[in-house]
C-alpha cells in the first residue's frame, strides 16, 4: 500500500494524538487502508467516469479549483469585509457542505469494517479517531483546492493579517463541516431504525440542499442594498446565520469595528465549533452504538401508499399490464434511496424557486402590482426538473434485477415507459405544481387558472418530448448510476431552452384574443397524436 503524504503529514501529530490514548500505529493502519479503498471511490461531482484515464480524485480537486475563482471578485472588490466575507463563506460553506453529503456521508455512516475491526483488540477511541480523521484529510484537500487561489489573491492584495485571518476561519469552517454533519446524523440515528431511518437521512440530506438555496437569500437579506455602499444593519435571527460569523472577524480586526454585534458573531465563529467537537468526542460512542441500527431491516408501514397507488393506476392507466407497471414504478420512485437522494433536490427546488421569485417581487412592490404583474410565469420553473428526473427514471441501484423485463411475457413493450412516465407525473411532478398554483392563485387571483392549466398542458408536452429525445431504448431502472452523467448536460441544456421557446409562446397567444385557449387546444392535439406516436400498441 502507499505511504500517502496526508499520513506523513499527520505524523507530525503522533505524539498528540499518544497523549490523547490513541493507539497511533492502529489508527494509521487503519487510514492507509480506508485511503488506498478510496482511490477506487469515484467522487460524486465525477459520476460515471470510471473509465477515464488519470486520477479521478485530481481532476475533482482541479474542478474545484476552478469553481474557486468564483470567490476572487468578492474579495478584491472593496474592503466591505462583513459583506463580502459573509458571501465568501457563504460559497465556501455551501460547497463544504453540498461535499459533505454527496461524498463523506457515507464515510461517517460506514459499517463495512466492523466485522473486521470490533472482533479486534483495538479501543473504540482508535476506531473512532481514525473514521473523523479519513473525513478531515479529504474534506481539507477539498478546501485547499476550492480557496488555494482566492486566498492567494487576498494575500496580495489585502496583506498578511487579512491572509491569516482566512487561514484560521477556513481551519474551523472544516471542523465545523464534518462535526455539524456527524451530530444532525447522531440526532437522526438517536429516534429511527432499520430502513425508516435510510429514509430520513436521505431526507435529511435533501433538506439540507434545500436549505443551502434559502440560506442565501436570508444571507443577502442581511444587507441594505438599496444605496451603493452597503450597509449591514443587526437582526437578532442573524445570529443563527453562520456566513456572517465568519465575515465579522475580518471586519472587527482589519477595520477595528468593536461593536457588540461584531464580537458576538467573532466569538460564535470560534466557540461554536469547539464546543461542537467536543459535544461530537462525547457521544461518538453513542453515534457508533445508534449507527448498528442501519444494518436492522425494519419495514416502515407503506400499505397506504400501495392503495393510493392502485387507485391512481387504474385512473392513469386503461391496460392492466400498464396498471401493474405504474405500480413497480410508483414503489421504485419512493422507496430506492439512491434515486430519492439524486431526484429529491430537484423536486424541492421546483417548489421553492417559482414562490421566490414571487416572494422577491413582494419585498419591492405591493401585493396589488404584483398581482396584476406576469410574475406568474415563474410557474415555468416547475418544468425545469423534468428533463433531469426522466433521465434519472433509467437508472437504479438495483439495475441487475432488469432482467425480469425481458424474462416477463410482456404483450406491450411501450406500457413499461408509458406507465413509468404517468407514475412520474403523478407521484412526483403533480403534487410539487399543486403547491405552487395554490401560492399563485392566492397572490394572483383566480384570473391564472387558464394560465396555469396551460402550464400543466405544456408540462405534458414535455414529457414526451423529453422523452423522445433522451429515450435510446433502455428499460426504466435498467442501468447502473455509475453512468447517470454521460450525455445528461447537453441534452438537459437544449430541453431547458425548449421550456424557453414554451413560454415564449405563451406570451405570443397573451397577444391575441382567446389566444390561451386556441394555445390549449393545440397542445392538447399535440399531447393526444404524440402520446400514440410515442408509446404504440404493440
Amino acid at each position: 500500500m502507499d505511504d500517502f503524504r496526508s499520513l506523513r503529514i499527520l505524523d507530525t501529530f503522533k505524539a498528540l494524538f499518544i497523549k490523547l490514548d490513541i493507539d497511533y500505529p492502529v489508527m494509521r493502519r487503519i487510514l492507509q487502508v480506508k485511503l488506498t479503498l478510496d482511490e477506487r471511490r469515484v467522487p460524486s461531482i465525477f459520476n460515471g467516469e470510471v473509465k477515464k484515464e488519470g486520477s479521478i480524485y485530481l481532476k475533482t480537486l482541479a474542478l474545484y479549483a476552478f469553481y474557486g475563482l468564483i470567490l476572487i471578485p468578492f474579495i478584491i472588490l472593496g474592503e466591505n469585509y462583513m459583506f463580502q466575507m459573509s458571501l465568501v463563506f457563504g460559497v465556501i460553506l455551501f460547497i463544504l457542505m453540498t461535499s459533505m453529503i454527496s461524498d463523506f456521508s457515507t464515510v461517517l455512516l460506514d459499517l463495512r469494517d466492523k466485522s473486521i475491526l470490533n472482533t479486534k483488540p483495538i479501543s473504540m477511541k482508535t476506531i473512532n479517531a481514525a473514521k473523523i480523521i479519513h473525513v478531515i484529510i479529504y474534506m481539507s484537500f477539498i478546501t485547499s483546492a476550492f480557496v488555494a487561489i482566492p486566498f492567494a489573491v487576498g494575500l496580495f492584495t489585502k496583506g498578511i493579517g487579512f491572509a491569516l485571518i482566512f487561514l484560521v476561519e477556513i481551519i474551523i469552517v472544516n471542523l465545523f463541516v464534518v462535526v455539524l454533519t456527524a451530530i444532525l446524523y447522531l440526532l437522526v440515528l438517536r429516534f429511527f431504525d432499520g430502513e425508516r431511518l435510510k429514509d430520513i437521512i436521505n431526507y435529511v440530506q435533501i433538506l439540507l440542499s434545500v436549505g443551502i438555496v434559502i440560506g442565501y437569500q436570508i444571507l443577502l437579506r442581511s444587507f441594505d442594498l438599496a444605496t451603493i455602499n452597503v450597509e449591514y444593519v443587526f437582526s437578532w435571527w442573524h445570529l443563527f446565520i453562520p456566513a456572517l460569523w465568519y465575515g465579522a472577524p475580518f471586519e472587527m480586526l482589519l477595520h477595528q469595528q468593536f461593536s457588540t454585534p461584531m464580537i458576538v458573531f467573532s466569538s460564535l465563529a470560534i466557540c461554536v465549533p469547539l464546543i461542537s467537537f467536543y459535544l461530537y468526542s462525547r457521544v461518538m460512542p453513542s453515534f457508533e452504538r445508534n449507527l448498528q441500527k442501519l444494518m436492522t431491516e425494519t419495514g416502515s408501514n407503506k400499505k397506504k401508499w400501495a392503495g393510493m397507488d392502485s387507485f391512481f393506476s387504474k385512473i392513469m392507466c386503461r391496460r392492466k399490464e400498464e396498471q401493474i407497471f405504474y405500480r413497480f414504478a410508483s414503489k421504485m420512485m419512493t422507496q430506492e434511496c439512491e434515486f430519492k437522494l439524486r431526484v429529491y433536490p430537484a423536486l424541492g427546488l421546483s417548489i421553492l424557486l417559482p414562490a421566490l421569485f414571487v416572494f422577491n417581487d413582494l419585498r419591492m412592490y405591493s401585493l396589488s402590482e404584483v398581482s396584476n404583474s406576469k410574475t406568474y410565469f415563474a410557474l415555468y420553473f416547475c418544468n425545469l426538473m423534468i428533463p433531469g428526473v426522466i433521465h434519472m427514471l433509467k437508472f437504479s441501484g438495483t439495475y441487475k434485477g432488469s432482467w425480469i423485463y425481458r424474462s416477463t411475457p410482456i404483450q406491450y413493450i411501450s406500457s413499461i415507459y408509458s406507465a413509468t412516465l404517468k407514475a412520474f407525473f403523478v407521484k412526483l411532478y403533480i403534487p410539487i405544481f399543486l403547491i405552487n398554483s395554490v401560492i399563485f392563485i392566492w397572490v394572483f387571483s383566480p384570473r391564472i387558472i387558464p394560465e396555469i392549466v396551460l402550464t400543466l398542458l405544456v408540462a405534458v408536452v414535455q414529457i414526451i418530448l423529453t422523452y423522445r429525445m433522451i429515450n435510446n431504448e433502455d428499460y426504466p431502472f435498467s442501468q447502473s448510476y455509475e453512468f447517470a452523467q454521460e450525455q445528461q448536460t447537453a441534452n438537459n441544456l437544449l430541453l431547458f431552452l425548449i421550456t424557453g421557446l414554451f413560454v415564449v409562446g405563451h406570451f405570443i397567444a397573451l397577444s391575441i384574443p382567446l389566444g390561451i385557449y386556441m394555445y390549449m387546444v393545440i397542445l392538447l392535439v399535440i399531447i393526444v397524436f404524440g402520446w400514440r406516436v410515442t408509446f404504440p400498441k404493440k
